[in-house]
């Protein structure tokens, strides 16, 4: 499984010295060369790097999640998570999918990775995880509340284009597939049907 840390469209530069050392968010700061030779100070966040888990039945079912967290309204989402350091990428999948879901999976596969804001160097990593196993209870933060939320794949979609769906790394995924037939067919393929293709456990 190719787990390639994919590009930000603004990559920090070498030069960028961290300025302020938060929780969650550093900050980085620059100086950059302007077009007319004159010299801005730019800015950047960095933080952990995140997955994002959708984990699909024996039967055909994606499993969603509701959550409730303090100070956020309500959201239904995927599990996932912040990558711990040192953690490699597929472990933080499967380790937040036990956590969030109770289950381990035998083969996860990777849908995308990128990095959503070009001001933030983030990396979100997005898996399809098949041949679940119930092994626990969820393990929760004391700062979630979870709920399992199991959803054919056309009840996905409608749940998908809510505006309280957390997952934005997909949006574009599920309006085409709402647009367009093939497309359609193609994303069911990917989560509902998927044969013969590369998959790693």
């Amino acid at each position: 499984m190719d787990t390639k840390r994919p590009k930000s469209k603004q990559p920090l530069p070498a030069n960028a010295k961290k300025v302020f050392d938060g929780v969650i968010f550093d900050v980085y700061q620059w100086e950059q060369e302007m077009f007319d030779g004159s010299t801005e100070t730019f800015e950047k966040l960095k933080r952990p790097d995140t997955v994002v888990v959708f984990p699909i039945t024996n039967d055909g079912k994606i499993i969603l999640t509701k959550q409730e967290q303090p100070g956020k309204e309500p959201f239904i989402g995927a599990a996932g998570g912040r990558v711990d350091p040192g953690e490699g990428i597929l472990d933080a999948a499967k380790r937040e999918l036990l956590e969030e879901s109770g289950y381990e999976a035998q083969e996860f596969t990777l849908w995308k990775s990128l990095q959503p804001v070009s001001k933030i160097e983030w990396a979100v990593y997005v898996f399809i995880a098949r041949g679940l196993n119930k092994v626990a209870d969820l393990n929760l933060d004391a700062g979630e509340k979870i709920e399992l939320m199991p959803v054919d794949f056309d009840e996905f979609l409608e749940i998908a284009m809510q505006e309280n769906f957390y997952e934005e790394e997909i949006y574009r995924d599920v309006v085409e597939a709402k647009l367009n037939p093939s497309k359609k067919k193609e994303l069911r393929q990917l989560l509902i049907n998927r044969k013969n293709k590369e998959t790693n456990s």
